[in-house]
């Protein structure tokens, strides 16, 4: 069949599966597909270039892409969709969609593979399963929450809509499986598409207002990503005043609060004050977050003494009163009326506590130092400002001491904590929102995805790249010089300017280098003003302790040692 009439359907009403996936997506409302282009996904980027709902986005690996849907999906813009070729474009989406399995985001995988009519007869990246070829669907399966081999075309009309059903209604990665002759092939046009999404479900709140009428004093809430996702900031607030609780939030949940009336941060990274308000409390509140080991490490034994109640998706990782909801907006505006209605909660609420911070020991060396690079950053940010920020000493930096902004969003990928995960997320977050991009990264993340910012670049996108360069891993050079003794590195990097060469990479990107704190904020300043994308990299040290409590508390104990040698 000539190549137009398979783009343009048969003449009788009949059109391509992909044409009909893109169509269905454009009809649900969803404005980007996320990926890298390649012989068995090439039809369904055709049949985009004929969609005006669609805009399909070529990143420069898999990953990225699958991180772009990831942020895309938690910013609120609807499910993030990721595209990808057979083989090794396949296999290199499944870090990424492991990132968005573990933290429960909905995103849409579409996986090309080779023809049904090659299965099992070794051609070239074949993952069908059969005579010993690797089996795709088993693979995909494990990062899923939804996963399907399409081998009839007309299963395509029932197949898309229930993966779209999953990965919304449970919570991550739905994933179809696509080969190349079926995503070719001509179907009837649909009798019934159905586009609404099903209702999402709410749980019985009875036993949780129980608990908060039953036990007197004062409530923490600790809030989870989940309240981002679900748009669900006004109701609580309504809750948090209902009740004059304190609030705290994990780590990738920094913006569902307003920072003056936050506690701080949860965990590893987190703020003293949350541990003293656990102490002086009668409960706590979880709302949508499972509470992960990363955001409660060190709250252990505060939260074993307490009762727990939750609310959320999924049952959090401690014993806990539970009540499922996958809606936190209509669950959490019920949950307050109850409150409201229940004399005990008049004035319940404990006084509001001071946030603190972690002390990292002092360093002394060259480089700009993480903490006055975060309140540097904190003092030229304007609201609304969208923050991406990856793994590592500088993420755990930002995370500590860097406030997200009023009406911003502040993502953090603590499911999996692959690094580069932030080149992406924002480039998918800018995509979303339209707004200027802040991504906080180091060196090492940039060496592994870093080539993302020719993507921002190559689309115009407002996102300024703010790339700490110590030369290292530097969190692994922390562990060698804590945990190892300091008697060797595998960790450390030759030197770099990474302002300097990206700038000479990219003739047309803003890119500079930074080696003092006073010429901080105003290359930033600078690179906000960019109509594009734009780079500051700046010199800081891997031999500076991040404030991340398991090597603060390693330090305190290496001195107590030497103090009494």
């Amino acid at each position: 069949m000539p190549v137009g009439s398979e783009r343009n359907g048969a003449g009788d009403g009949r059109i391509r599966v992909v044409d009909y996936i893109v169509e269905h997506l454009g009809r649900r409302g969803i404005g980007h597909v996320f990926g890298v282009d390649g012989a068995n996904i090439e039809d369904l980027y055709d049949a985009a270039h004929s969609s005006v709902e669609i805009t399909a986005v070529v990143a420069k690996h898999e990953f990225s892409a699958a991180a772009m849907a990831d942020a895309y999906s938690r910013a609120g813009a609807g499910i993030g969709v990721v595209a990808a070729t057979s083989g090794g474009g396949a296999l290199n989406t499944i870090p990424g969609l492991g990132e968005s399995f573990a933290s429960r985001v909905p995103v849409l995988a579409l996986i090309g593979q080779t023809p049904t009519t090659t299965d099992g007869l070794g051609s070239f990246q074949d993952t069908s399963g059969l005579g010993g070829a690797l089996d795709g669907e088993a693979l995909f399966a494990a990062v899923a929450v939804f996963c399907r081999r399409v081998r009839d075309p007309a299963d395509i009309v029932s197949v898309l809509p229930a993966a779209l059903s999953a990965a919304m209604t449970i919570g991550g990665p739905a994933v179809l499986l696509l080969p190349k002759n079926v995503q070719q092939a001509l179907i009837g046009p649909p009798t019934e598409d159905v586009t609404a999404q099903s209702p999402r479900r709410i749980g019985d709140l009875s036993e949780v207002a129980r608990l908060l009428r039953d036990i007197g004093g004062p409530v923490t809430i600790i809030a989870g990503d989940q309240v981002a996702r679900d748009d669900a900031r006004a109701e609580l607030e309504t809750l948090r005043s209902v009740l004059g609780a304190r609030i705290a939030t994990v780590p990738d949940a920094k913006d569902v609060v307003a920072a003056p009336s936050a506690a701080g941060v949860t965990g590893v990274m987190g703020h003293p004050a949350i541990g003293a308000a656990l102490a002086d409390s009668a409960v706590c509140l979880l709302v949508g977050t499972r509470l992960p080991l990363m955001a409660r490490a060190g709250l252990e034994a505060s939260l074993a003494s307490l009762p727990v109640a939750s609310i959320g998706s999924a049952p959090p990782y401690l014993p806990a009163t539970h009540a499922d909801s996958h809606d936190l907006r209509a669950a959490l505006a019920q949950l307050a009326a109850l409150a409201a209605e229940d004399p005990a909660n008049r004035g319940r609420g404990g006084d509001q506590v001071t946030r603190g911070e972690l002390t990292p020991p002092p360093h002394v060396g060259s480089g700009v130092r993480y903490r006055d690079a975060m309140l540097a950053l904190d003092a030229v940010l304007p609201h609304g400002t969208d923050i991406a920020v990856d793994a590592g000493n500088i993420g755990a930096a930002a995370i500590h001491w860097l406030p997200a902004r009023r009406e911003g969003r502040f993502l953090v990928a603590l499911g999996m904590g692959g690094m580069g995960y932030s080149f992406g997320a924002g480039i998918g977050m800018a995509m979303a929102r339209g707004r200027r991009t802040v991504v906080i990264a180091g060196d090492g993340a940039f060496f592994m995805h870093g080539m993302e910012i020719h993507t921002a670049l190559h689309y115009r996108l407002p996102v300024t790249f703010v790339l700490f360069d110590n030369h290292a891993h530097a969190m692994c050079v922390t562990r060698e010089q804590l945990f190892y003794g300091d008697r060797y590195s595998y960790n450390r990097f030759g030197p770099s300017r990474l302002g300097a060469g990206l700038a000479a990479m990219f003739p047309a990107l803003p890119s500079v280098d930074v080696t003092d704190i006073a010429e901080l904020g105003v290359a930033v300043k600078a690179a906000l003003d960019v109509d594009g994308p734009s780079v500051v990299a700046v010199e800081c040290s891997a031999d500076e302790i991040p404030p991340f409590t398991a090597f603060l508390n390693q330090s305190a104990d290496q001195s107590t040692i030497s103090r009494n040698s």
